[in-house]
């Protein structure tokens, strides 16, 4: 199966009845004298290209158990799932970011595959972007936020080529989760991506955003690690396998004392309001693409998990990250309470808060569980339907449950990337939508939560004592 893009033409497979094609891509490489640039167009191409296996993943550390992916330099592929790849389709398209905290993720894993979601009648669309220091790091002689300037890079692609595949470039919703949700709101808030998106899902919105002397620091600590300045003068030179290495070996918690509650929360990367790329956080933007937007109820249960609080930890959550006091309860419980709403609860309410006034906005909250139960990242399998590929297929344990809440969330994403509506009423009637087996609709639960940070705004975060 052949399609003609701007740059060329390729040739994808047929896979349970839908078309697919991998590894295209999107931007040159950004190696040699591109190097920690803004994406530039691919070079064109002659003949056919297979587009046949997903492209090599963007240089990053091997956490959380990242399986090693293919090498080479041709970072920044996309990849494309469409039921039916017409001229003339016409189908709404499904452009997907991932997560991973800003610093790891690449579009080629098993959880992201795009077939059971195409099948629901859009084209879906996932892409890698540059992660961690070559993506994030505010670096001298290098435009900032890289990474979204490469997703902003993958958006004007699907705005050039995507109705070669089946789709309509005048109805694209990007959609992603934790970092792939913060990226998405920041989009929304940055002017290069306007015109480009007519909606938006973000899930499991992060709050943290860098000021610009917080991401000088950051960077500057990382380049050191190698003994270098944070400039692409001292960097462009080191092998980008390199980069990573030298961010592993930065405790960020050493750095509390600077970097605040971006190094209690080990948080390195994140999106940084540099007032040109993007000029204001999402939560002081005006925000006018219509948005599905929610979170999980127990969203902090996984890292717990993963690295186990310490006392001081639990002790120390609410002075350091909540705007004021919790109602008194077991310690661990509001520790997970607390940072819940810090990291991802809060900011997404907030988004949807910020956004109502001028677009159609609907909000859910994810109530269905596993093991750790509505824990951060159990919706990715639940909105793909990957119910058993994939890391966060480990999170789910009742298939038969998890299949009945997969099909309601696949045809409510869907719904609302064709028609704007995902099955509920919008957040400016206070109605949430539960997602669980059952299909309930309330006014937002999370009342305590809510009058808890009702006046708090997710700016910056700055740095302490400076």
């Amino acid at each position: 199966m052949e399609v003609r893009t701007t740059a060329g033409r390729v040739r994808g497979t047929l896979e349970s009845g839908v078309a697919v094609f991998r590894g295209i891509p999107f931007a040159a490489p950004p190696v040699g004298g591109r190097r920690f640039a803004a994406p530039a167009r691919p070079a064109p191409w002659d003949g056919v290209r297979d587009a046949l296996a997903f492209g090599p993943a963007p240089p990053q550390a091997a956490a959380f158990g990242m399986p090693e992916l293919a090498g080479g330099e041709d970072w920044l592929t996309l990849n494309v799932w469409s039921p039916d790849p017409g001229r003339d389709a016409g189908l709404p398209v499904m452009v997907w970011i991932q997560g991973g905290g800003y610093a790891v993720g690449a579009s080629g894993l098993p959880e992201y595959d795009g077939t059971r979601l195409a099948r629901g009648g859009v084209v879906v669309v996932t892409a890698n972007h540059r992660v961690g220091i070559e993506g994030f790091a505010l670096l001298d002689g290098a435009p900032a936020n890289r990474g979204l300037l490469d997703q902003v890079a993958v958006l004007e692609w699907v705005r050039d080529d995507v109705r070669a595949f089946g789709g309509d470039p005048g109805c694209v919703t990007v959609f992603g989760q934790s970092a792939g949700g913060g990226s998405v709101a920041a989009l929304m808030a940055m002017p290069r991506a306007a015109g480009l998106v007519r909606r938006a899902v973000a899930q499991s919105v992060p709050g943290t955003v860098f000021g610009p002397e917080l991401a000088r620091d950051v960077a500057a600590t990382c380049a050191a690690e190698l003994g270098l300045a944070p400039t692409v003068e001292d960097l462009a030179e080191v092998d980008p396998l390199l980069l990573p290495l030298a961010a592993d070996g930065v405790d960020p918690s050493a750095h509390a004392d600077r970097w605040g509650l971006a190094g209690h929360r080990g948080v390195l990367f994140a999106p940084v309001v540099d007032g040109d790329v993007l000029p204001v956080s999402p939560w002081q933007a005006r925000l006018d693409v219509d948005l599905l937007c929610g979170h999980t109820r127990d969203e902090h249960r996984l890292f717990s998990a993963i690295a186990p609080p310490t006392d001081e930890q639990i002790t120390s959550a609410e002075a350091l990250f909540a705007p004021r006091p919790y109602p008194p309860t077991d310690p661990a419980a509001r520790y997970e309470w607390i940072l819940s709403d810090w990291l991802f609860r809060m900011p997404s309410l907030h988004l949807a808060e910020r956004a109502t006034p001028h677009a159609r906005v609907h909000v859910y909250e994810l109530t269905f569980g596993g093991p750790l139960g509505a824990c951060h990242g159990i919706d990715v399998p639940l909105v793909f339907g990957n119910l058993t590929a994939g890391q966060p297929a480990a999170l789910l344990d009742d298939l038969d449950a998890a299949e009945t809440v997969s099909a309601r969330m696949r045809a409510a994403w869907v719904g609302f990337a064709t028609r704007g509506d995902p099955g509920w009423p919008t957040f400016d009637t206070g109605d949430v939508a539960l997602l669980d087996v059952d299909t309930s609709v309330a006014p937002y639960p999370e009342t305590v939560s809510r009058e808890l940070w009702r006046d708090h705004v997710f700016a910056p975060l700055p740095l302490v004592g400076r």
